[in-house]
């Protein structure tokens, strides 16, 4: 009687035991699965065959919307540009993005609507801009907080102060 209670206490106990080997190995999995990065794409995604078939002095804006779609964005002054960019992001857990690799396809055109040239370029053209602090400086003076408070006393009405008239 007793030898089969310590048998059943023994395979309880390696149940246990296998079913915490188990646990523990999932667990673990999960773990390593949160370690690894995420890949983004972000904006156009080029497809090389499509950007080489546009050939300048033969295609035309119409031709190159429905070749490439619409732009990420185009020119607003000198000769019409049209900008195609593309970033590709990484990040771990627990980071911020880093870009890994980052394009830009400028497309030309002239004033009948032709292509007149194409450029492509990478991440070398990128400028990284670092903001300075919590405050972003301005030009002129610094103001206190009491003239902050109390600065607009006697302006509110007064003429030519965009008040109402008295």
């Amino acid at each position: 009687m007793r030898s089969k209670r310590m048998q059943i206490r023994f395979a309880v106990r390696m149940i246990h035991a296998k079913a915490f080997k188990i646990g523990l190995i999932a667990t673990l999995a999960l773990a390593m699965a949160g370690c690894t990065s995420i890949r983004q794409s972000r904006g156009y995604v080029v497809d090389a065959l499509l950007v080489d078939a546009i050939q300048p002095g033969i295609d035309n804006q119409r031709s190159v919307e429905m070749t490439m779609g619409r732009p990420s964005f185009s020119s607003q002054y000198g000769a019409p540009t049209w900008y195609y960019i593309s970033s590709v992001t990484g990040q771990r857990a627990m980071s911020s993005p880093k870009i890994r690799s980052h394009s830009v396809l400028a497309i030309q055109f002239d004033d009948a609507g032709k292509v007149v040239s194409t450029d492509r370029s990478g991440i070398d053209s990128v400028a990284f801009l670092l903001p300075d602090g919590d405050e972003t400086p301005t030009l002129g003076r610094e103001r206190g907080f009491l003239e902050d408070l109390f600065g607009n006393i006697g302006t509110v009405g007064a003429p030519g102060a965009g008040g109402a008239p008295q």
